[in-house]
């Protein structure tokens, strides 16, 4: 709920693998894992995109889409890899294992590869991949209406009196149009069948076994990975880890935001009650509170214009969703005060929250439902909302609402 900045976690690795897996000096004189002499040559290229690491190369792997037939139709996975600075002192692949569910990998070694320390660097290839569904990887969508693309239709903010009545609604729509358009693909995308393509990945690198590094999401994946192929797991640095409790998995997660935020928000009215503060809200951190509680209730009754966002209207779930974004990072509180002086202002936001792809919204999607049956009562949900509610106001109840998963057509497998 809380995870590190990227140059945090990316401390966080290089102090794991500098004590865990790096004694450099010695590093010639220490081969990682044996290779897997089972694996066929990767046909490594260049990679698309621009302002890439120019070492970075990419390559597809084939691997099946349904695993209960292992035989039957292929995907492809797009892999890409900055090979070792050192290659005298390589210790094997440390993989980044892409967050989310949803986001893209195939860039990483590039965006995150560069903040790891020159031993880790020297010791290791850099590899990440686009999982299924998605990128450059064999892809798939949902193709939902531009409205179900908003973070206020997927993270499901109930109406401003608690109203769950659209939620319903939404998450319905959304389920039956993955369901027409997402196809089979879709249906095989999960947490385990990551973690099994992952496992094809390292056959086709020649790896015995992985290191890698998740944030995160990743977190989560790296775990399953290193449940289900403990022989092939080397080092393991798991960070912002997400509770792998295997009865609710996403479900617990989106209810554990109700708890995050309000653990987190005191960072924020510290930061922005504080006098030295760029864009102090208040003169104490509840005042701080006070101030956006106020501000929100108020947008519920009145939204503010916000051109170009979806819906284009900062209202007071637009608020709140600004909020728990912000939470993620200190680099985000002062973006968010100004949006919070210029709102009380009336004046419009600046610029507006960009929305997921639809590949990256349908692998989301697929991810979370498919990995857990979520409940189906809708009273129950009505009753959670309105507790939530009151317990936890910031989040105005949107973490235990009805979610598409309550109606998804498919069940985990």
């Amino acid at each position: 709920m809380r995870p590190t900045t990227g140059r945090t976690a990316a401390l966080a690795l290089a102090t794991a693998a500098t004590a865990s897996l790096l004694g450099v000096a010695s590093a010639d004189a220490t081969p990682g894992p044996p290779a897997d002499p089972t694996a066929t040559a990767l046909d490594w290229g260049p990679c698309p995109g621009t302002g890439l690491d120019p070492r970075q190369e990419c390559a597809a792997v084939k691997v099946p889409q349904d695993y209960r037939d292992p035989g039957g139709k292929r995907i492809s996975l797009a892999v890409s890899r900055i090979p070792s600075e050192r290659p005298r002192a390589r210790r094997g692949t440390l993989l980044l294992i892409p967050g989310g569910p949803g986001s893209p990998g195939l860039d990483r070694p590039t965006t995150l590869g560069k903040r790891l320390p020159k031993p880790v660097r020297d010791a290791y290839d850099i590899v990440s991949f686009d999982p299924r569904g998605m990128g450059r990887s064999t892809h798939t969508g949902c193709d939902l209406d531009a409205a179900d693309l908003s973070l206020l239709a997927s993270r499901p903010w109930p109406a401003p009196g608690g109203d769950i009545t659209t939620n319903i609604a939404t998450g319905r729509r959304m389920a039956d149009t993955c369901a027409r358009n997402g196809g089979e693909l879709l249906r095989t995308i999960s947490t385990v069948n990551e973690a099994r393509d992952i496992d094809s990945v390292r056959r086709a690198l020649g790896e015995r076994k992985l290191s890698a590094w998740g944030v995160s999401y990743g977190t989560y994946v790296g775990s399953v990975y290193a449940q289900l192929f403990p022989e092939h797991t080397d080092r393991w640095v798991l960070d912002s880890n997400d509770d792998p409790d295997p009865e609710r998995v996403e479900r617990g997660w989106l209810a554990n935001y109700a708890v995050g935020v309000e653990d987190t928000f005191p960072d924020f009215a510290a930061w922005a009650s504080a006098p030295d503060s760029p864009v102090r809200l208040a003169r104490t951190p509840d005042g701080v509170r006070a101030r956006v509680l106020d501000l929100a209730a108020r947008l519920d009754a009145k939204p503010l214009p916000w051109p170009g966002a979806n819906p284009p209207e900062l209202n007071g779930n637009a608020l709140r969703q600004s909020v728990l974004n912000a939470l993620y990072s200190r680099d985000d509180f002062e973006g968010l005060a100004r949006l919070i002086v210029d709102a009380d202002a009336g004046e419009a936001p600046g610029e507006a929250p960009s929305e997921p792809p639809q590949d990256a919204m349908a692998v989301s999607l697929a991810t979370i439902c498919n990995d857990v049956e979520w409940p189906t009562s809708l009273p129950d949900y009505a009753r959670d909302v309105a507790a939530s509610r009151k317990s936890h106001p910031l989040t105005a109840g949107m973490p235990v609402n009805v979610t598409p998963c309550s109606f998804w057509h498919d069940k985990p497998r």
